[in-house]
Parts: structure tokens; sequence; C-alpha cells
């Protein structure tokens, strides 16, 4: 059984885990979709070089900025700790990657190039979903090309709406045994704002820098995140230092928003601050206590 410590951005729960891990003898596992990438440490709150030599931590700096990984690399990479280790402290906010581990992947066909080709070339995509599935077309933007793409793939490939095929896969137990908190605080836009501010104290926009003069571009995923593209604007556009950390803070706080609804599905028990008791309590019921 594995302990996971979830909860929005900013809440504390790099802290807890570490405080969790050393105290019970257990490995941290990030759950955290930017945390993979190589030279992005001060925008995506990694854990520290001295926090990572007192815990062994996984699912950190995985792949460089240029390279993928998916919640079906981080599923393998969790079922590889979760063997290994006895006890494993999942910490995150990627609701995919968390829903992942636990509930795995809804199965599909593999992605067929010359079918997608095909589909994305006849156009209007979301009429077209709406005819076949109109249960996935009524939840995905008309605009958003990848989703309405992949359900007309998958009713192509199989026959199946690919809604039916979520709502199975939904009903399913869970893959992972797991007790799970989910770390909040009433407080919590203060203290993104307050982050922040701490990053760029940190060497934020030099780390920005440092990444662009590697030879990466902008238009990569990673640098796309809330947590840097405002500051590559900043850096290559000339946006004024002061508005790159305003709409950074303006949009850290909206994806703070879109967690907790991510997350109510999952169903977490809530912790408000001083959050750590609760999360050692937890452990020793799920890892005995020491």
């Amino acid at each position: 059984m594995v302990l996971v410590i979830a909860g929005p951005t900013s809440a504390g729960k790099t802290t807890a885990a570490l405080e969790v891990a050393e105290r019970f003898d257990a490995v941290v596992l990030s759950a955290d979709a930017m945390q993979v990438y190589r030279g992005l440490d001060i925008g995506t709150g990694k854990a520290t070089a001295e926090e990572q030599a007192r815990v062994p931590h996984y699912g950190i700096d995985l792949v460089e900025v240029d390279e993928s990984f998916d919640a079906g690399d981080f599923v393998a990479l969790s079922d590889h700790v979760i063997a290994r280790h006895e006890r494993v402290v999942v910490a995150g906010g990627t609701s995919l990657y968390l829903r992942s581990l636990l509930r795995g992947l809804v199965q599909t066909p593999p992605v067929d190039p010359e079918l997608r080709a095909r589909i994305e070339a006849e156009g209007d995509l979301h009429a077209r979903l709406m005819v076949v599935d109109p249960t996935l077309a009524q939840r995905v933007h008309p605009n958003d090309t990848v989703r309405l793409v992949r359900g007309l793939e998958v009713h192509a490939q199989t026959g199946q709406q690919l809604s039916e095929l979520q709502e199975a896969h939904a009903r399913a137990p869970d893959r992972v045994a797991h007790r799970a908190l989910w770390l909040d605080r009433s407080d919590l836009a203060e203290r993104i704002d307050a982050r922040v501010l701490q990053m760029m104290e940190a060497g934020y926009v030099d780390e920005v820098r440092n990444v662009l003069d590697a030879g990466h571009a902008r238009t990569l995923k990673p640098l796309q995140s809330l947590g840097y593209r405002h500051l590559c604007d900043h850096l290559l556009d000339g946006l004024e230092l002061k508005e790159a950390v305003r709409r950074t803070q303006r949009d850290t706080r909206h994806f703070a928003r879109k967690q907790r609804t991510w997350m109510r599905g999952l169903g977490f028990e809530r912790v408000e601050a001083g959050h750590q008791q609760r999360a050692l309590a937890l452990a020793a019921e799920v890892f005995g206590d020491l």
C-alpha cells in the first residue's frame, strides 16, 4: 500500500512528504508532470539537492526539456518503484498522473498516423464527434482539436465510443492499494504569490535564461507551462519583469483552482493547515509504527 500526499501547488506537499519519508524510512515518488525535466528546478518547486540527499526521490530529472514523458511513462516508473520499495510516498498535484497510477489508463488502440491525418483533413471535427460519440462531444470544447481527433480515431478503430471506454474504466477497481490526503489551505492565493517572489529571489529568471541559451525553443511544451511562458516572454519579447511576475502569479492561482476541481473526483481526504500531523498519523496506519 502506498501513501499519497496530493494537493494544489504551494500547499506544502513536498515538506509533508519529506517529513513522512524520513520518519518512516520511505522513498518519495514525485507525481508532478513538470519535475521530470532536467534544468527546470526553481519553477517546478523540486525538492532541493539537500532534501533529495536526505530521502531517495523518484520522478525527478528524468528527461531533457525537448524529450517526451507521459502518463504511461509515469505508470511504468511508479510500478518499478513500488515493486522495489516497501514504503512509498507519492507526492504531487498532476491529476492525470495520480489517476493513472491509482486507476490505470483507458485501454485504447495506438495512434495510426495515416488515419489521424485523414481525420484532421476532413474538418468540422466537433460536429462529426457529436454524431459518433455525443457524450464525449458535449464534454470537449469545439477548439480542442487533440481530444476531438482522439475521440474520432478510437471510434474509427474500434467501433466503440471513447466516452463508454472512459466510463467503464472509471468503474474499475483501483490498481494500487493506497491511502491519500489532499492538502489545502485557506490562504493558498497569498502563499502562491509569495512563493513566486521567493522563486524570483532564488534565480528564476536565470534558470529560464539558461534553458533558452542551451538552444531550447520556447514552443516546447515545458516552456509553455504556466511556470515558464511569461518569463520567456520577458526574456525574448521584452515583457516587463514585473508584469511577467504578475501573470505568473495569476496563472498559478487559476491553476490551483483547477487542481481542486480535478481532485474532487478522486475522493481524497482533505486536510487544512497543520497537515503534517495528519500525514504522519495516516503514514503510521499505512506503514505501521516504527
